[in-house]
């Protein structure tokens, strides 16, 4: 494997999608998308839109270029720090770190709330990442939150 392709931790992962921690994650992005639909009016995308350059934008493409900038390589290098790996409450300060920028970088584009509401997932993303040494579990993760999001709650 080539330096580059470790050092945004392109690095290979075992059977990620059976084990338990990753499954958990799986499914508290299901309990989210449910208190979604029992707490806001939902605007489901179309089959249309489903087949779009928009959706597949928002559901593969960012979390795949986010997963690689934020948790491959930002969090990689601050796993190679000593203070990096130290451990509060089971996330590294790596993660931390790591999902004050991600936060910060939300707003940018999006409004305050919506800016802090990617801190959690950002948490999870993190905590995965460290815990398989891979950013594959976490891209997958993103991946699926996403697309489950934006299914609901319909293209910006």
């Amino acid at each position: 494997m080539g330096d580059i392709a470790r050092a945004i931790g392109l690095t290979p992962t075992g059977l990620f999608l059976r084990e338990r921690c990753f499954l958990l994650a799986l499914i508290a992005g299901v309990a989210f998308w449910c208190f979604l639909a029992l707490s806001m009016p939902l605007r489901p995308v179309s089959w249309p839109q489903l087949l779009s350059w928009s959706f597949w934008s928002l559901a593969v493409w960012h979390p795949l270029a986010e997963e690689l900038i934020f948790r491959g390589f930002l969090q990689g290098q601050l796993l190679d720090c000593t203070w990096g790996r130290r451990s509060i409450a089971g996330l590294s300060c790596a993660n931390g770190l790591t999902t004050a920028i991600f936060v910060l970088g939300h707003f940018w584009q999006h409004p305050p709330l919506w800016a802090l509401s990617v801190a959690v997932p950002s948490l999870v993303f993190g905590y995965v990442r460290d815990r398989y040494g891979s950013v594959y579990p976490a891209i997958v993760l993103h991946m699926v939150y996403n697309a489950g999001y934006f299914s609901l709650t319909g293209l910006p």
